[in-house]
């Protein structure tokens, strides 16, 4: 079976940092890629980019133990360990 992974999403959706989520940091481009991705790889690969841009643009600690929750919430796979 494969693992579940959430959308990095956290429920915030509001586009205060130029075209960026204040919540997770994705831009509504990067939503629609991710609700394309298939395979848990991708989804991977795509949070550890979002990690990424997150730390590049500052102001995003929160996230981290917003999804951490999400995950245990929804029983899906917890960031730690994607």
């Amino acid at each position: 079976m494969m693992a579940k992974i959430p959308s990095p999403c956290i429920g915030v959706c509001k586009y205060q940092r130029g075209d960026h989520c204040i919540g997770c940091s994705m831009n509504k481009d990067q939503k629609k890629i991710f609700k394309s991705l298939k395979k848990a790889r991708m989804k991977q690969a795509f949070i550890k980019m979002l990690c990424a841009q997150q730390d590049s643009l500052g102001g995003y600690g929160h996230w981290e133990t917003a999804y951490d929750r999400k995950c245990r919430k929804e029983k899906a796979v917890p960031m730690a360990e994607t």
